[in-house]
């Protein structure tokens, strides 16, 4: 490889785990909720009973040993320290395949497909599906380095993206993202760089800027969904598009406020019948919430909010052959036709009867099948 990447180990000092136990020993809680149910927030109960078991039971360094049995790296993009990992396949001819996170998730949402998507046949499945993997942290994000300056929108990650495949020698390649993940994909598809050949994302771009006054049953129900996101979800993008420094006092100065900012929505965007840990375990939610504590990025990563929030998930015009994956308990469903609107070469389009928000973490074998199946079209 390049002499610019430069292989990467976590290994979190003893000292920082310490400074945690001692804040979480000294949380001043604040008084109950007024309701029952998470209409105001996360209930006291349930975040007493998260910080207990973090406190008591949580291992860092269980997850540690998880990332570090990946192959780690870091190059400079920009003027950013980029981390990412990067798993080749035993197969020489597998699809390299770029992979992007949103908030509040990490590099750690895809863990779980990680070995069917570069070495399919240990699975049982077909070693021609074979990708080698590039999956990299956001600027701002995890062990990624934090902008120095303003001017790192979604179009510039992409292009950084774009910078790291072909740094990496990959002149043919795939896109896949969620969340942020997806604006970071489209606006990859949308410049189509040479080189890319498809992208898959699991939440389209979809929203038109024009009203229609005629709506189907599948638009009302996607303006229904925007609706209810505004009024009851939308208050952490807010804040983070308008005052991420304001916000980042806090969160970086008590973790169990850290904690409780990415409970609530792992909570509320997951197919989980109103309960997470039907889906994803304890361990699970507070490794990702390590990434943001340990690494001190929630100022950083909110930053991503105010460069890019405005504008940055309306219906985005592309060319490029595009697969999209509707899970049932996203933000919202997107319409097939308003993708027909905007995304002029579906190769896939699937409506899943279940999976959440973070769907490679939540349903990992549906995540890897529908990855699979679309770029089938185009091997």
């Amino acid at each position: 490889m390049n002499g610019d990447i430069q292989p990467f180990r976590v290994a979190i000092p003893q000292d920082q785990l310490d400074d945690l136990a001692r804040r979480l020993d000294a949380t001043r809680w604040p008084d109950s909720e007024l309701v029952g149910d998470w209409s105001q927030g996360v209930p006291l109960t349930q975040m007493r009973e998260l910080a207990d078991y973090w406190r008591t039971s949580y291992d860092w360094r269980r997850c540690e040993t998880l990332l570090n049995s990946f192959p780690q790296f870091t190059t400079e993009i920009d003027g950013v320290e980029i981390y990412f990992l990067h798993i080749r396949s035993p197969n020489p001819d597998a699809l390299p395949m770029i992979m992007s996170h949103g908030w509040p998730g990490s590099v750690l949402e895809f863990t779980k497909v990680l070995g069917p998507l570069h070495d399919p046949q240990a699975y049982g499945g077909d070693i021609r599906d074979a990708f080698h993997l590039i999956i990299p942290a956001l600027p701002g994000f995890g062990f990624s380095g934090k902008p120095k300056k303003a001017g790192w929108t979604v179009g510039r990650i992409a292009s950084a993206w774009h910078k790291l495949m072909i740094r990496l020698g990959y002149d043919r390649y795939v896109a896949q993202g969620g969340d942020w993940g997806a604006a970071v994909t489209t606006a990859l598809g949308a410049h189509r760089p040479a080189g890319l050949t498809a992208i898959h994302v699991n939440l389209p771009m979809v929203l038109p800027k024009d009203a229609f006054d005629e709506l189907s049953h599948d638009e009302a129900e996607m303006l229904s969904a925007m609706k209810h996101y505004q009024r009851w979800e939308a208050g952490y993008s807010i804040l983070q598009a308008s005052r991420p420094q304001t916000l980042g006092y806090g969160l970086a100065d008590s973790p169990v406020g850290q904690a409780a900012w990415i409970f609530e929505k792992f909570q509320a965007w997951s197919d989980c019948d109103g309960n997470l840990f039907n889906i994803l375990t304890r361990d699970e939610i507070l490794d990702g919430i390590m990434l943001y504590w340990l690494t001190g990025s929630a100022t950083s990563s909110a930053r991503l909010y105010w460069e890019s929030y405005v504008g940055g998930f309306g219906a985005t015009e592309l060319h490029i052959p595009t697969g999209c994956s509707i899970f049932p308990k996203e933000i919202y469903r997107a319409p097939r036709s308003w993708a027909d609107r905007c995304i002029h070469n579906i190769i896939h389009w699937n409506e899943l009867d279940k999976g959440g928000h973070f769907a490679a973490l939540e349903q990992p074998g549906l995540f890897v099948d529908e990855v699979r199946t679309c770029f089938r079209a185009i091997r």
